[in-house]
């Protein structure tokens, strides 16, 4: 039996991985390394964070991103986006680094037992645990608006679903949604050739400032300091101290979740969507299918109403996550989890969840640890917190056979041992 099984090898996945790893934790961590970023977004696409806040989370800071691109010959500078292609090439070599081998089978089902859970491959083996992570990313949770869902994926898919956007060149596309996904994808689309347009209900786009230098002045940096979520002070607070986010009171912590950090473009994309045709300030309303693609009805906010027909639709409309989506939990386990009050789990100060044992990572907790859970830049609060947090759990519960809890560092045989 395991002592914490990692359920996703992406960001969240193999940050905790490598802290459970340095703590001499007997682990297992599954999925296939940094999937989302190598097969769900397409070629030339670039991280919106700075690469100082993108780093993958190892206990002594070593393996930052700044250090792989050095081994590559490039530099991560300050205000120059990476490419999503070096992000995720960067997460193979933290993989290969700071955690043991990922089996890259996918997790179909988990299961509570009396003694842990167990958790079921897509190949059918069962694994043994005393406690599970999830840290499944984004992509179960991607967001269809409601007159879309049910069309064929040949007419509509989410902006998740493409690493490459080349089959839509020639063609007329719609992407909707006013946010970097959105505006990224136009952009990608019209610079091979695509007839593209976005419809969004904003009235108007809205765009991050480009940042300001990493070295000023203090009395500037007082003013609005540096974060890992953009400048100023709220940024700040979101950024650096979700422990202190998650003693707000929850409908505050709620509303912060759902609203800060909204829909903007990054700097460096803005000349790029100029030539793309805008429809804002316009929601659509219903979509059916007709001979050569999908026929949109659209209405403003003053009742304007407007219909347009076009070959696809790709819809950058984000991601939400609640407790009714995590399909890989067994019904039981499911309904047994406190929610809060958007529907996402209720997690204690450790990331673990109200049925004991079971933690969560990533997007999961930005309800109770605030905006940063939605980005790279919370997987290192995340890593050290939540490891700590299965120590804990781990010396309540019963040893198995003649394995030992782990308590620290050099106290137990090495992580990579099998397992009973």
């Amino acid at each position: 039996m395991y002592d914490l099984l990692v359920v996703g090898a992406g960001p969240y996945g193999l940050s905790i991985a490598s802290h459970a790893a340095a703590a001499g934790l007997n682990l297992r961590i599954l999925g296939r390394p940094m999937a989302s970023w190598r097969a769900h977004m397409p070629r030339g696409m670039f991280l919106k964070s700075e690469p100082w806040a993108s780093n993958l989370a190892d206990p002594d800071g070593r393996w930052r991103l700044d250090a792989y691109c050095a081994t590559r010959g490039l530099v991560a500078r300050h205000a120059e986006p990476i490419p999503v292609e070096t992000f995720a090439a960067y997460g193979l070599w933290f993989a290969r680094n700071t955690v043991p081998e990922v089996d890259e089978r996918m997790v179909s089902g988990v299961v509570a037992r009396p003694a842990g859970f167990e958790a079921v491959t897509e190949d059918g083996e069962v694994l043994r645990a005393r406690t599970v992570v999830l840290a499944v990313g984004v992509l179960p949770f991607a967001q269809m608006p409601s007159p879309l869902r049910g069309l064929h994926p040949a007419l509509v898919t989410h902006s998740s679903h493409h690493s490459d956007l080349g089959r839509f060149r020639g063609k007329d596309v719609t992407v909707i949604g006013g946010g970097q996904a959105a505006l990224e994808t136009a952009a990608l689309l019209a610079e091979q050739g695509t007839r593209v347009r976005v419809v969004a209900r904003a009235d108007r786009l809205r765009w991050n400032d480009v940042p300001p230098p990493a070295q000023r002045p203090w009395w500037r940096s007082a003013r609005t300091p540096h974060s890992g979520l953009g400048c100023g002070w709220r940024n700040w607070f979101y950024a650096e101290c979700p422990d202190l986010f998650r003693r707000l009171p929850e409908p505050t912590r709620v509303g912060i979740a759902a609203t800060a950090l909204g829909p903007a473009g990054a700097w460096w994309v803005r000349d790029r969507v100029e030539p793309v045709e805008m429809l804002l300030g316009h929601e659509v309303t219903v979509a059916r299918a007709v001979p050569g693609g999908v026929r949109l009805e659209t209405v403003s906010r003053t009742g304007e109403t407007r219909s347009l027909e076009t070959e696809h639709v790709i819809a950058a409309t984000g991601f939400r996550a609640t407790v009714d989506r995590l399909g890989l939990l067994s019904p039981e386990l499911r309904r047994s989890l406190a929610t809060t009050t958007d529907g996402s789990p209720a997690v204690g100060r450790d990331f673990e969840s109200s049925h004991p044992g079971l933690f969560l990572s990533g997007l999961l907790t930005a309800s109770a640890f605030g905006p940063s859970m939605r980005f790279v830049h919370g997987a290192t609060f995340t890593a050290a917190t939540l490891v700590r947090g299965v120590r804990r759990r781990l010396l309540t519960a019963p040893t198995v056979g003649k394995v030992p809890v782990p308590l620290g560092r050099g106290r137990t045989a090495a992580p990579w041992k099998t397992p009973l």
